[in-house]
């Protein structure tokens, strides 16, 4: 192999990313050349609604992946949290990269925080797990759509049109611009998105040499654990992005502990449970923590917002 294609967002940090995959990839095989194709996404181009509104479970992958089945890239580098919990057929993920701080960022132009703002800021996402979980703990606020790459974002911030805006830290760190964080959000008021703060890496299957190849630049084992136990916990929820999901593992001692949470949009209803044991079973507490949330209920959240799609 002595040329690599990288498929990947056009987005100041999808293109971080991928760069930063692309010189690992070389230092691992010195004299390989890595290029990149860039793939505009369904969700790249559609800027004017909510994710939640436009539907489906692949806005940011699926276009990368039929690159990798046309064979017009070798490899595709995503942020792990926008793969659906089932890849297209004839994919498979090579490698999870190790992962970057996972949690929620509050970004105000002064620094406040997110129980110093004042009755009825208006807070920008366009997540309705981080609309979920603001208004449970802030029922006053009002959230409004904010859509574009995280530079959009925070020049939006700037220009007042929000008091605040929540954004994934691992985006603004990796992009410099972890000093725009006027609070990290702890879990227990924002549990992140699954598999936040993580890369993963997307072949063919069977391409033993991509990925090998792969694995070897970037294959993180630990993080895989929760990787898979959050992932796990995302497809036996059948949910997407209309419903508000949210789940983080970590290690404690020897111990996986995976946080888990289901609500409604508007916050008057969360559902969270807590499940741990062996790492390598991080599969079973996926499962684990899908069956706990579903007896409390979240599987009418599920269904319901399923409902409300167009």
């Amino acid at each position: 192999m002595d040329t690599l294609t990288i498929a990947t967002r056009g987005s100041a940090l999808a293109l971080w990313q991928a760069e930063h995959v692309k010189a690992r990839l070389i230092a691992q095989a010195p004299g390989l050349r890595v290029e990149l194709a860039i793939i505009k996404t369904t969700g790249d181009m559609i800027l004017d609604v909510p994710l939640s509104q436009v539907g489906g479970k692949a806005l940011f992958v699926k276009e990368i992946e039929q690159a990798l089945l046309d064979r017009r890239a070798d490899l595709a580098v995503h942020s792990m949290k926008d793969v659906p919990a089932e890849l297209a057929p004839g994919l498979e993920l090579a490698a999870t990269s190790a992962g970057e701080v996972p949690w929620d960022a509050l970004c105000t132009r002064d620094g406040t925080t997110l129980d110093g703002l004042p009755r009825g800021a208006r807070v920008g996402t366009s997540s309705l797990r981080r609309q979920c979980q603001l208004l449970a703990r802030r029922p006053d606020l009002q959230i409004a759509m904010l859509r574009g790459n995280v530079p959009t974002r925070l020049a939006k911030l700037d220009a007042g049109d929000y008091d605040a805006v929540v954004l994934a830290a691992a985006g603004l760190t990796r992009l410099g611009f972890a000093d725009r964080i006027s609070q990290t959000l702890p879990p227990e008021v924002c549990l992140p998105a699954v598999a936040q703060g993580v890369l993963g890496l997307e072949t063919r299957a069977g391409d033993a040499e991509v990925i090998a190849l792969t694995r070897a630049a970037m294959h993180d084992a630990a993080e895989e654990r929760r990787v898979i136990a959050e992932r796990t916990f995302l497809e036996k929820m059948g949910g997407s992005c209309q419903t508000p999901l949210a789940a983080h593992a970590h290690r404690d001692g020897d111990a996986l502990v995976l946080d888990a949470l289901c609500g409604t949009p508007d916050g008057a209803r969360v559902l969270r449970t807590r499940v741990s044991g062996p790492p390598d079973d991080a599969a079973r507490l996926g499962v684990e923590a899908a069956t706990a949330l579903l007896a409390q209920g979240a599987g009418e959240i599920v269904a319901a917002c399923s409902a409300r799609r167009p």
